[in-house]
């Protein structure tokens, strides 16, 4: 009887274990599947954060010359106010702002065309922009202009990198075909491009980054109005 009992337990437990051992290989499934689909959004995760990062590089650069756009030196300059706001009482320098603009490019293109112009114009830019510190911020304001906003900068320190980034306009080299001689591309010889400089130091010009905007732009002019009073500059040797 006792063991007639046990064969009935027995019979009756084989399905339960073979229930048992589904349910197990199922579950293992279920997690491999659920692991390869975590995987798989994962990687697509990391693909469209990697293409919103590359759309906002692309949106915040010039598309000719490779540096910062118009754009991208708004927001730096309203971060760079901010900060200099929240560590006014430090007594550190403010921000300063220059607007370089260069002269010489109608002449490029007249002789050149616009596509050979444009590339002088790149060239120079990304020079330019190695002649700043690492927290600086380069970019293309318009045309032919360049702003540069440094953080932490008093006007002596700004008028210092002014007369930099200035001698670096009037002495790069210029990849252009059938220079003559005489105005040759060497970086110790004048390549014709001159520039002038708008400086504006917060928080002597302004307390927000439109006032500094409003006072670059002002000096900028007044700079151009004393040069054409001033005639013609001569080409330095």
């Amino acid at each position: 009887m006792l063991h007639g009992i046990e064969d009935a337990l027995a019979l009756l437990c084989v399905p339960a274990l073979l229930l048992a051992a589904g349910c197990c290989y199922l579950l293992a499934r279920g997690r491999r599947r659920s692991g390869r689909q975590l995987r798989a959004l994962r990687q697509q995760v990391a693909r469209l954060e990697s293409a919103r990062a590359e759309l906002e590089r692309t949106s915040c650069t010039d598309a000719l010359t490779g540096v910062w756009n118009y754009r991208y030196l708004q927001l730096a300059l309203d971060r760079e106010v901010a900060r200099h706001d929240r560590r006014v009482r430090t007594q550190l320098p403010g921000v300063a702002v220059l607007l370089l603009e260069v002269d010489g490019f109608a002449a490029l293109r007249r002789e050149y065309g616009h596509q050979r112009a444009g590339s002088v114009l790149r060239d120079l830019a990304l020079r330019l922009a190695m002649e700043v510190r690492a927290e600086d911020v380069f970019g293309r304001y318009g045309g032919e202009e360049f702003l540069v906003v440094l953080p932490d900068t008093d006007r002596a320190g700004a008028e210092a990198v002014a007369e930099r980034l200035s001698w670096t306009v009037r002495r790069h080299p210029l990849a252009l075909p059938a220079v003559p001689a005489g105005e040759g591309t060497g970086p110790a010889k004048d390549n014709g491009l001159r520039a002038r400089v708008g400086i504006a130091v917060m928080p002597g010009d302004g307390s927000h980054s439109a006032l500094l905007l409003k006072a670059v732009d002002s000096s900028l002019a007044e700079r151009s109005h004393l040069r054409d009073s001033e005639g013609p500059v001569k080409s330095s040797a």
